[in-house]
């Protein structure tokens, strides 16, 4: 795990001082070292910088950049089937000086070229630049595990790991993108290949970028796209066979992410996702697996007593360290920082608590992502699937839509299991009154807005169009795929990697710590996805398949409990001890240095939510966390 940054300026304002510069602000992403190459050409000049986070060979003969013949490599990230990859090329002639995966994958780039990443087991954000040709290559990984970004503008094309390497470039332009904020304010992330700024893009995951230096233009294409793999036929298989290989591919998957020169740790939460990883490692090894939890005072938040239950049982060496209301309150000014873009994923919060842990005693972390998008972990996947059938029962949508305005939250709260029951029930009533939207996936895409279309008019300046996502994208998935495997491969495209990894990698650097995927080895999507949707959601119990092969290693009643999400209670604080948040950053006086927001919008959600109304709970934070973003990035 590393950071990355680098430029292509045409007009030769840049130096090895701002390639540094640009580096550095990553020391976090990289603490073990630095490397820089400041490349002057007739017509531009090509920097490649480097932070290094030693994890696989921990030599300086590892060091980056690094140069290979006419290519040098700045590399993020893992390969973890780099020895297997190594001993091919071994055999077709090669010869290496290092044992580091980046010589790896500058070896494979000559034998193979573009085609070398479908070998590639990992998480990974690369830049190749060839001499020779003229040409840069930045490739990042299939599920987006590792983050990349890049800005073109008038001659100057940036790219990093991180949005706060760009600050460091005097010709960066800085505006923000209006559309983003739109998307922020109504999802509480922002979707690739969107960024808040303009000019600004995140490389779509699963895809490389081809820089023709000499003619001054770029092209993108797409690699590896999960869609793909909910595209073909469903296997003829049974439910016995099913478990067998989901969980040979979970053990493989898990044992590649083990591979390191370093101490490695797991994520321990007691929940179905992060025990499959523990137990099936576990089970595999004499040494104990290194866990850590966090805990909470606050009943309701915590987890811990139930993590301290597995671990016991799987006999781990385990951590676990209960977390003050001060302590995690200290994060929410850091956010900013971290994620460079508005982020309003609060979970971030005992993320971040829980990698400062870790950090104290390994280098690597496992976490166990990805498996209610692979799986179908997620409550919205049932009530989606059972709503829209119940309604498309009913002779009158339209009608009841417009009656569903006047049943009380109270009651409709029991059905809808959301806090946030009015704005719901406002595009539940939108939905039912356009007989054409009749599928979940539509319910479930507007169960996931924080805000309609509708009601953004109210927040947002007029003139700003709702930018597209992959959420518009069902189309592009044929019959093979059901109703919730549509789902489940959209929000593997979207609240996948631009919110929870997001989340994680952040967290996690921010104290130099490398997080690891396991449930995200692509491998195991393009099997599951293939499997009939009864094994993902049967007879209403979620992530069925995974739950049987837990259920081999740890008995079911140590598991079984109603789900909780890694949360705080960041709505009570914002309320009580944190209300001078809304002085320090809410003021009418704020908001009027951007003009982003209308005044009464704003107005309106800050009055609500101050009066008890949970309703507008996320909107508060959403704001907060952009004007907090707004201080410290555009001040």
């Amino acid at each position: 795990m590393c950071g990355i940054a680098g430029f292509i300026d045409f007009n030769h304002y840049s130096s090895h001082a701002i390639l540094k510069d640009c580096t550095d602000v990553l020391s976090h992403r990289g603490p073990d070292g630095s490397g820089y190459e400041f490349l002057q050409e007739e017509n531009f000049q090509v920097g490649l910088g480097h932070r290094r986070l030693s994890v696989i060979d921990l030599s300086n003969a590892a060091s980056q950049p690094m140069w290979y013949k006419g290519f040098c490599i700045i590399f993020n990230g893992e390969i973890y089937n780099y020895a297997e990859i190594k001993s091919e090329l071994g055999k077709l002639g090669h010869e290496f000086i290092s044992h580091s995966d980046t010589e790896v994958i500058l070896h494979a780039w000559e034998q193979w070229k573009e085609l070398m990443v479908q070998r590639f087991i990992g998480m990974f954000a690369f830049v190749i630049y060839d001499t020779s040709k003229k040409e840069i290559y930045c490739f990042r990984d299939r599920a987006g595990v590792k983050p990349f970004y890049y800005y073109w503008y008038n001659g100057l094309f940036l790219f990093a790991s991180e949005l706060k390497s760009f600050h460091k470039h005097p010709r960066f332009k800085k505006e923000i993108n209006q559309q983003a904020v739109y998307q922020f304010i109504q999802y509480g992330f922002i979707m690739a290949p969107l960024s808040i700024f303009n000019y600004t893009s995140k490389l779509l995951p699963g895809n490389y970028l081809q820089f023709h230096i000499q003619q001054s233009k770029f092209s993108i294409r797409k690699y590896w796209d999960v869609f793909d793999a909910y595209n073909k036929p469903k296997l003829d298989i049974n439910e016995s066979e099913a478990k067998k290989h989901t969980e040979e591919l979970l053990i493989s998957a898990s044992k590649y992410r083990m591979v390191a020169d370093v101490s490695v740790g797991v994520f321990l939460s007691g929940g179905y996702d992060s025990t499959a990883i523990t137990a099936l490692l576990q089970s595999y090894q004499q040494e104990k697996l290194k866990t850590f939890t966090i805990g909470f005072f606050e009943e309701n938040h915590n987890e811990a007593e139930y993590a301290k239950k597995v671990a016991a049982h799987l006999e781990t060496d385990h951590t676990e360290y209960y977390c003050t209301t001060k302590e995690a309150q200290e994060i929410i000014p850091k956010i900013p920082f971290f994620c460079d873009e508005p982020f309003g994923d609060s979970s971030i919060i005992p993320t971040t608590l829980l990698s400062q842990l870790a950090g104290k005693e390994v280098t690597v972390a496992l976490s166990a992502d990805g498996s209610d998008e692979t799986f179908g972990g997620y409550n919205k996947y049932s009530l989606s699937l059972d709503f829209i059938k119940k309604i498309n029962r009913l002779p009158i949508r339209d009608s009841v839509g417009k009656l569903l305005n006047y049943v009380p939250n109270s009651l409709l709260s029991q059905f809808t299991k959301s806090k946030a029951v009015a704005i719901k029930k406002q595009r539940i009533a939108d939905l039912m009154q356009y007989p054409q939207i009749t599928t979940p996936l539509i319910m479930d895409h507007l169960l996931s807005q924080t805000y309609s279309d509708e009601q953004m008019k109210f927040l947002m300046q007029d003139g700003v169009i709702k930018p597209g996502s992959f959420f518009d994208s069902q189309n592009e998935l044929n019959d093979f795929s059901g109703q919730l495997d549509k789902m489940l491969a959209i929000d593997y495209k979207t609240y996948l990697p631009d919110d929870i990894l997001v989340k994680v990698d952040r967290a996690c650097m921010s104290v130099s710590l490398e997080g690891r995927e396991p449930l995200l080895d692509h491998r195991l999507i393009e099997f599951i996805a293939q499997l009939p949707e009864e094994l993902k959601i049967k007879d209403g119990i979620k992530k069925y398949l995974l739950k049987e092969i837990v259920h081999n290693y740890v008995p079911k009643e140590l598991m079984d409990r109603p789900k909780m999400g890694f949360g705080v209670p960041v709505f009570a604080w914002l309320r009580n001890d944190l209300k001078y948040y809304a002085e320090e950053f809410m003021s009418e006086k704020d908001f009027e240095r951007h003009g982003i927001f209308k005044k009464e919008g704003v107005k309106n959600i800050i009055n609500r939510f101050f009066q008890g109304d949970k309703n507008f709970n996320s909107l508060f934070w959403y704001l907060l966390i952009f004007q907090i973003w707004y201080k410290q990035w555009m001040s």
